[in-house]
């Protein structure tokens, strides 16, 4: 098995890197001849590392030196490659965000994580909601809007008190920001596939950024998103990585 290895700034990673380094150096490629690609760092790294490669079909199997770790599976240097060998893939597909600006300009990204609308002022935005066509919510007030995948809902999303998905659910995470109006409104799951359109009101006096993971479009005027199932990202995971059991234990982190 061919490896090539990535890892965050971070002393941890930086030392666990040169200890794998050290030990599997007859196994270590350039990323381009790579079978598997090995991310040291936390869920940030992981996300980093996806956007990196993202136009690449070689499968990534992260090790958790950082703080969060729930796309990671635990560090050790040894038995890697059997490790690797014996790993489980998950397919995830991020979203595609069509930002229009009140200028007429037009963006498009990717987001692994999230796409979210935020309010650039003082002033709560004004936001309208449609799923496949059909208008959901006439006028969202408050702090913004965002739409997680549910390798993102333990990030953002689960911070705005929305929901965590598990991997590979085919479903996405539609989640307020410090909500006003509707004021009972929590969010909503909807269907992958679902095609959902945000229109800004009265931008002008209430101007709103629209964010793919890091990729930022000020003073949007209408974002349409909707998942990319033309882009494909693999994760390995351990056998006994008990994915279910994170999901689970990220809903009482109190």
């Amino acid at each position: 098995m061919k490896i090539a290895i990535v890892a965050s700034r971070s002393s941890n990673s930086q030392q666990s890197l040169n200890e794998l380094q050290k030990k599997y150096h007859k196994h270590i490629v350039a990323f381009e001849k790579a079978d598997v690609i090995i991310a040291l760092g936390g869920d940030g790294f992981m996300l980093h590392t996806l956007h990196q490669f993202i136009e690449s079909t070689v499968p990534v199997y992260g090790m958790r030196r950082g703080t969060v770790g729930f796309l990671m599976n635990r560090y050790s240097k040894e038995n890697l490659l059997e490790r690797l060998e014996q790993s489980t893939i998950t397919k995830l597909h991020p979203l595609k965000m069509l930002a229009t600006t009140t200028t007429g300009k037009y963006y498009e990204s990717l987001a692994i994580n999230e796409v979210s609308l935020l309010r650039q002022t003082r002033q709560s935005s004004r936001i309208g909601i449609s799923i496949n066509g059909q208008e959901k919510i006439q006028q969202l007030v408050g702090d913004g809007i965002m739409l997680a995948t549910p390798a993102g809902s333990t990030a953002y999303n689960l911070s705005a008190h929305g929901p965590v998905l598990p991997l590979g659910s085919d479903i996405l995470a539609l989640t307020p920001i410090s909500p006003f109006r509707p004021r009972r409104w929590k969010g909503a799951i909807i269907p992958a596939d679902a095609y959902v359109k945000f229109t800004v009101q009265d931008c002008a006096k209430r101007p709103v950024s629209a964010t793919a993971d890091n990729f930022e479009v000020r003073d949007v005027d209408s974002v349409e998103v909707f998942e990319d199932k033309t882009v494909i990202l693999q994760l390995l995971f351990d056998p006994e990585h008990k994915l279910e059991d994170r999901i689970i234990n990220e809903q009482f982190i109190i």
